[in-house]
């Protein structure tokens, strides 16, 4: 059974002047631990695309299927807790709490899904750890690089060990260099932890370490060359 199934999906978007259809028929399967790429122009429809996988917006037609149960029949109680337990969201500009600690930022979806306040704290540190920055758990994101607010950003999103995470640019805002750093960061969560990904980018390069890669074309996916 396929961790992830996207089947048909059809996403059109209604409040303009003219409808625009982004998705058109889509199919995606992702099985456990699977790491997947994909490529696409600005408004070929990434960001839309891992939103409805991760249920943060519904399709237009088509359905999503997570372990067996269709997204589309969950009930709203049921999602949150979806969203919250089993998908890890890492997004282009971080949306870390400018107000809180790294440390705090990590927490929040423990304590979200009513985990006791010290269990949640070991386990935010547990995943500072793993990004390389538990001696900045309690600097707040302003005074923080950006590429430590990324690997922050990575902690919270695995803070839950989720079995799926969807990253959204997780590198577009960052150099070279620094995007390299939190993409090897990425790659050791699905060695170590065994934690299916998604990475949706505009950057060609990157979808040379995965072993799976599609262009987002047409509303459509189509395979391209990923890591030999």
């Amino acid at each position: 059974m396929a961790l992830l199934e996207a089947i048909g999906l059809v996403k059109t978007y209604t409040d303009m002047a003219e409808p625009v259809r982004v998705l058109e028929g889509l199919d995606l399967s992702l099985g456990e631990g699977e790491l997947v790429g994909i490529f696409g122009a600005s408004g070929a429809g990434k960001s839309t695309l891992l939103h409805i996988l991760g249920g943060l917006d519904r399709p237009t037609a088509g359905r999503v299927i997570a372990s067996g149960r269709p997204i589309s029949e969950m009930g709203e109680e049921e999602l949150a807790r979806f969203r919250n337990r089993e998908v890890g969201f890492v997004f282009q500009f971080y949306h870390l709490l400018p107000e809180f600690s790294a440390l705090e930022n990590v927490m929040l979806p423990a304590l979200i899904g009513g985990i006791p306040r010290g269990r949640a704290k070991g386990m935010a540190e547990d995943a500072l750890r793993a990004v390389g920055l538990m001696a900045r758990a309690d600097h707040k994101p302003a005074s923080l690089s950006g590429g430590e607010q990324q690997r922050i950003a990575i902690a919270r999103a695995a803070v839950m060990r989720p079995k799926l995470m969807l990253a959204d640019e997780p590198t577009g805002n960052l150099d070279p260099a620094t995007g390299d750093t939190v993409m090897e960061y990425l790659l050791t969560m699905n060695r170590n932890y065994g934690t299916a990904m998604v990475v949706v980018t505009h950057n060609r390069d990157l979808l040379g370490r995965l072993p799976r890669a599609y262009e987002l074309k047409g509303g459509r996916l189509h395979a391209i060359g990923g890591a030999r």
